[in-house]
């Protein structure tokens, strides 16, 4: 017997599903639908409210009644499961899915989404207490000199009045206003711009006004996924050319300007060669993969001398835990024989620093690793390496969850692969792991679940964080010394987590700063320094020019550690740098400045985000530059009882010397083994 969702549709201010029966015996007047809330494990049983064949039946439902009355939570996950009811057959049977829906807005701050879990089984997502101020469109393009939108034009099911598309040009404070009048699919309008009627040289942002029950509203479009796929540069008659941006905030930005000449165009050609030498440089990588698999297949016997091949970010960096273990393991054992697995990027770092390396994806990287006795990485090698028997994989990880991982990841929405595919591939790489390292109790669960991991945990903290327990005032000095920081200032570390949607094209990710560097400076900047510390793939898409004195792009700085010791607060957002940050007791303050868009379109957390942090959380701007002058003045957290839970629940663990730990095991296997 099964239970397929396969529609929705719409009575007045009620919901009605639709499901398809396979096998289910009749009578069907006796069936009732249970939905089941994931996280409260609360219920809702409704009867069938309408049986329109003898396969297909159809619930109606109000969805403001799956929110649950006095609570604090704000996404409701529902399960649903058909409830026999009938003399021969009792029982339930949960509900799969066919059918995913488009947003439905029921109130200007709640929503509702028919989706889908990892197995297929249906969901019926609410989300409440949303902002006000935003307005969430389908799509946005720039097609037959034209700015083409498409999004929702009804609430709860009833008609948004007087819809208009609004241009807000704040340079100049003026506004542009164009009505909207086109109707597109069922309860979505399709509204036009000319682009010739843009301003010229302007970046203007866009907003829409509308009347819902009798109140005028002005609200600013957001857009939750990023633009992959839409056109974003268009070139008008008139030569203008216009250009779409997607914002740190998820709003829109439309800039106008003259179109380069030829002469511009033609300066840009070796681009275009460029271009040409990495088409044939990704030909070149493909080859190479064949050879490399082919390599790993040919036997190999291990080195006589215990060789130990260490590997960080896949081998973009010489960094983190891997390089803490390395760094002890040389002054204790020298004996033994280091390698580092990395990409030439880091030839020169390496060299400069005595360190012994081989150059990923050749034919002496897959010799040497197929020859050695332990590999130490904090990140996956990938599925086509082969792990010989002899070999001890010691898998460090990089960082205490806060995001959902592996199988923990219900819907998985990466490009080339699929959720069943994705979970299989990291059960079958993580179980190559002969031991995982971790942090604490609560890491420990979330690794065993989410990577159906079976082997060794070795529970003794991350090595990384040693330096931040060992290092003195004087090593702190120093490393600002070093870095060129100012002794006689205060310095602001913000560390952001990468977000999926600052993705705009292949090779290319979009990033701009969510608060004002001229309101930072202006407040902070007599007393204090910005540190940046972005992720790798949008760090080179910063731009700080005219802040040099002030703002420090650290984003490529080989140890995050030294930045941490170095500053006097942390501001973070999703990012897992705070459960390492909260080693040193300092002020951390939250910055979520997309958080119900974050939230419900990427990934999960494990955590409450509102419950469990260790530091308060900033929702604007304004709040943010308020809060950064409290921290600063509280430069010890010893004394906040919050903060000291978290810390003995996530931090007391570590006592310095987990990369003796780590060596410590690794000298037990080989003495072993002989």
């Amino acid at each position: 017997m099964r239970a397929i969702l396969s529609g929705l549709h719409h009575k007045k201010t009620l919901q009605e599903l639709e499901l398809e029966l396979i096998d289910v015996p009749e009578p069907f007047d006796d069936l009732m639908v249970t939905f089941l809330e994931k996280q409260t494990q609360a219920t809702l049983t409704l009867p069938i409210s309408r049986i329109v064949s003898s396969r297909v039946v159809r619930l109606r439902i109000d969805a403001n009644d799956l929110q649950i009355p006095d609570s604090e939570q704000r996404e409701f996950s529902w399960e649903l499961y058909l409830n026999l009811q009938q003399n021969a057959t009792r029982g339930l049977i949960q509900v799969e899915s066919e059918y995913l829906s488009n947003r439905h807005q029921l109130t200007l701050t709640s929503f509702y989404q028919l989706n889908s879990d990892a197995n297929g089984m249906a969901l019926f997502n609410l989300h409440t207490q949303q902002p006000e101020s935003e307005f969430a469109i389908n799509a946005i393009n720039l097609q037959d000199n034209q700015l083409q939108i498409t999004g929702p034009n009804r609430l709860n099911n009833q008609k948004i009045e007087n819809q208009r598309l609004v241009l807000k040009n704040q340079a100049a404070d003026s506004t542009a206003e164009w009505p909207i009048s086109k109707m597109g699919l069922h309860g979505l309008f399709s509204a036009t711009i000319p682009l010739e009627e843009l301003a010229a040289n302007t970046a203007q942002e866009l907003y829409i006004r509308s009347t819902v029950n009798g109140q005028d509203l002005e609200q600013r479009i957001v857009l939750g996924k990023s633009l992959a796929g839409q056109v974003t540069q268009a070139i008008t008659p008139a030569h203008r050319l216009v250009i779409l941006e997607k914002r740190y905030n998820n709003g829109i930005r439309v800039r106008e300007m003259a179109a380069p000449t030829v002469v511009e165009r033609l300066g840009h050609l070796p681009s275009k060669v460029g271009g040409a030498t990495k088409l044939l440089s990704v030909l070149m990588d493909k080859v190479n993969l064949v050879y490399m698999r082919r390599l790993f297949k040919r036997g190999h016997r291990a080195y006589e001398q215990p060789t130990l091949i260490f590997e960080s970010f896949g081998g973009r960096q010489v960094s983190d835990s891997p390089y803490a273990i390395y760094q002890l393991f040389t002054q204790l054992y020298p004996g033994f024989r280091f390698i580092w697995s990395i990409d030439r990027s880091q030839k020169r770092f390496c060299k400069e620093n005595g360190i012994p390396f081989i150059i990923r994806r050749t034919a002496k990287w897959v010799r040497t690793l197929e020859k050695a006795s332990f590999w130490i990485s904090n990140a996956r090698f990938p599925a086509w390496v082969k792990k010989p028997s002899y070999v001890t994989y010691i898998q460090t990880w990089h960082g205490t969850p806060l995001k959902k991982l592996g199988l923990d990841i219900e819907n998985v929405s990466m490009p080339g692969t699929t959720t069943t595919k994705y979970h299989a591939n990291f059960v079958r790489e993580a179980n190559r792991w002969d031991a995982l390292v971790s942090p604490n109790d609560y890491s420990t669960q979330i690794f065993r679940s989410a990577f159906g991991f079976n082997n060794q945990i070795l529970k003794v903290g991350y090595p990384r964080n040693d330096e931040l327990i060992n290092s003195s005032a004087d090593d702190i000095v120093a490393l600002k010394e070093q870095m060129g920081i100012p002794l006689d200032k205060k310095v602001v570390l913000y560390a952001p987590t990468y977000r999926d949607n600052q993705f705009a094209e292949k090779g290319k990710y979009t990033f701009e700063l969510p608060f004002s560097l001229d309101d930072f400076k202006q407040q902070y900047g007599d007393d204090a320094v910005l540190v940046l510390r972005m992720h790798y793939l949008i760090s080179n898409a910063l731009d700080i020019s005219g802040y040099e004195d002030f703002v420090y792009d650290m984003s490529n700085h080989p140890s995050i550690s030294d930045l941490y010791l170095i500053s006097d607060m942390l501001i973070t957002d999703y990012s897992s740098v705070f459960f390492d940050y909260a080693y040193l007791k300092r002020p951390i303050l939250f910055y979520p400045y997309d958080y119900h868009v974050y939230k419900d379109e990427l990934r999960g957390f494990y955590l409450d985000y509102e419950k469990d942090l260790p530091g308060e959380i900033a929702h604007n701007e304004t709040e943010l530059l308020t809060m950064i002058g409290e921290k600063l003045q509280t430069p010890d957290m010893s004394a906040n009882q919050k903060f000291m839970d978290f810390y003995h629940r996530f931090c007391a663990i570590d006592d310095g010397l987990s990369s003796l730990k780590v060596v410590n095991y690794v000298v037990q296997q080989i003495e072993k083994n002989g």
